[in-house]
């Protein structure tokens, strides 16, 4: 029994590794699926983005972030005025109300990473220190996805059982 155990630990271990990485909780905070796209040579920007619940019954903020991969982390928001996407950076922090999620995403709010040390490459994992006021300092690992596979996964998590067909988003 304890050898089938440990066998089947292994197994999901080898098949499953980014169902472990993508989600980290520390306190009232949770954080899942830390991502980023990989850069072109030369690129010196990269983007980090997230969902950041808080579970507790206090507010925090974000107000920081920082990677050995990058000369520094800032926290932007895009948004859209009279037709121009912009963006620019959050001043103060970003604040993660109780009981609610915010999504890092593209188009939205999003860490960049400034003044790139080398290119961020498919496959790999960037170690990502994330600073709160109201919470705890949390230690996660951005998974470089191209954007494509970011699609095809949140279309396959959509449990409908046509992970290849188009989703209504």
């Amino acid at each position: 029994m304890k050898y089938c155990l440990s066998v089947f630990v292994l197994a999901l271990a080898l098949v499953a590794p980014t169902a472990f990485a993508h989600d980290y909780s520390h306190g009232p905070v949770k954080v899942d699926h830390p991502w980023s796209r990989p850069t072109p040579p030369g690129t010196p920007m990269g983007v980090g983005y997230m969902s950041i619940s808080n579970s507790g019954s206090s507010d925090i903020t974000l107000v920081g972030a920082a990677t050995p991969r990058a000369g520094s982390v800032s926290i932007h928001e895009t948004s859209m005025h009279d037709g121009v996407m912009r963006m620019a950076p959050v001043k103060g922090g970003l604040a993660i109300p109780a009981g609610t999620t915010v999504e890092l995403k593209p188009h939205s709010f999003h860490l960049m990473l400034e003044k790139l040390k080398s290119p961020l490459r498919e496959g790999e994992s960037i170690p990502l220190t994330l600073t709160f006021e109201g919470a705890d300092e949390m230690q996660v690992e951005l998974n470089v996805e191209s954007l494509d596979g970011e699609m095809m996964k949140s279309e396959s998590m959509d449990h409908s059982g046509n992970s290849m067909g188009h989703s209504g988003h």
